[in-house]
């Protein structure tokens, strides 16, 4: 499963560890935030005025998915920080 704009970031980064260095790539300091809990991929790329496209093919080319063609997918798991 790619990592989609709707998953929490503290869901991607449990999940998938190798996205960290992604994240801290774009200086999105997102890793030890509490707000990673309540925070999608997208409210991230919008709070750090990132890419949300590019961001997400990094993401995914990282975990070496390929990102969904439709838009379509799953929503993350709930988190507990």
């Amino acid at each position: 499963m790619p990592v989609e704009a709707t998953q929490l970031v503290d869901d991607v980064m449990r999940r998938w560890p190798a996205t960290i260095r992604v994240f801290l790539n774009h200086k999105m300091h997102c890793v030890g935030c509490p707000i990673t809990c309540f925070h999608t991929v997208a409210d991230a790329c919008r709070e750090h005025n990132v890419n949300q496209t590019g961001f997400l093919a990094e993401l995914n080319a990282m975990i070496g998915q390929k990102a969904p063609s439709s838009g379509e997918g799953q929503p993350g798991a709930t988190a507990i920080c």
